[in-house]
């Protein structure tokens, strides 16, 4: 079963993996400029819209209740089913090591209860919704997220940076295989209720693990060094995007891991993309051009 998807922040990291995604499965993709166009008007027709809209940390608590609403206005006239991208911020801290639909959402924090409110509007609003919650993304490109903007930043000079212990269990989800799965998900709407929160596993990889991973997948020497949190606590008072960077700190310290069981019952056979062919396309771009990355022809799989 293909339709139309109006995918919501269609440049952004998981709007254009998304994007990506339906177009190879033969859906037709419709974009939307927040500037020039008009919501209703673009969600008229649509089967499914994903609302992949995600400002910046500073930005949360004005802009996230305004583009939610509209949302769901959209979304009822239209008839369409929305997929929103969930992360683990619902939780809060301490975070349950296993994170499963039935995990309370216990978030006290600002940007925990701005998701948590932001859910409970999809839970209440009578759109069928289906919340795809995964852990850190890990992306084909340089998007602006922890992976590519730390972590990777010096791997030319043979270092991983990684924000947290390095023996700590931590939850990712590669963005292409995260996008087939909203995919799958779209085809199977039909068969899903007025409100589902569905878990993608992903990895559960420690830093360590990913900093071996990378060094499989371009036959480098790869060192873990620990991440500078000094400069951000004393930049918090007088930066807001530090503040908040500062306040989901606990992410990388606490283990935990995405229970994919619901969603691997739906999607049965689903191939997620194997650890080191993901990291060996998401660290091409860090990589001196003279050096070969090995394991750059990725074998997705497909559904």
């Amino acid at each position: 079963m293909t339709g139309t998807v109006l995918i919501l922040g269609a440049t952004g990291r998981f709007g254009r993996n998304a994007a990506e995604a339906f177009a190879a499965k033969g859906w037709t993709v419709r974009g939307f400029d927040r500037k020039r166009d008009d919501l209703m008007q673009s969600a008229r027709g649509a089967d499914v819209i994903v609302n992949a809209w995600n400002p910046t940390y500073d930005k949360w608590a004005k802009e996230v209740p305004g583009l939610t609403a509209p949302v769901i206005e959209a979304a009822k006239a239209s008839g369409a089913t929305v997929i929103v991208p969930g992360n683990v911020y619902v939780y809060g801290s301490p975070l349950p090591e296993v994170l499963g639909p039935d995990t309370p959402h216990m978030a006290a924090n600002p940007l925990g209860r701005i998701r948590r409110e932001m859910e409970g509007a999809y839970r209440v609003s009578g759109v069928q919704t289906i919340i795809l919650r995964a852990g850190d993304y890990i992306d084909t490109e340089a998007s602006g997220n922890w992976f590519d903007s730390i972590m990777v930043k010096s791997l030319a000079k043979g270092t991983f940076t990684y924000p947290g212990r390095g023996d700590v269990p931590h939850a990712f989800a590669y963005l292409p295989d995260l996008a087939r799965a909203t995919v799958a998900l779209a085809k199977k709407r039909g068969e899903l209720g007025q409100f589902e929160d569905i878990g993608f596993a992903g990895y559960t990889v420690t830093g360590q693990g990913l900093a071996d991973g990378i060094a499989h997948a371009t036959g480098r020497d790869v060192r873990l060094k620990r991440f500078n949190w000094l400069p951000l606590f004393a930049l918090a008072p007088v930066w807001r995007m530090a503040r908040h960077l500062v306040e989901m700190r606990y992410l990388w310290r606490e283990a935990h891991r995405v229970d994919g069981t619901q969603f691997e019952a739906l999607v049965p056979g689903f191939e997620t993309t194997p650890l080191h062919a993901a990291l060996a396309r998401a660290v091409e771009h860090q990589v001196h051009p003279d050096e070969a990355v090995a394991g750059g022809a990725v074998a997705v799989g497909a559904n």
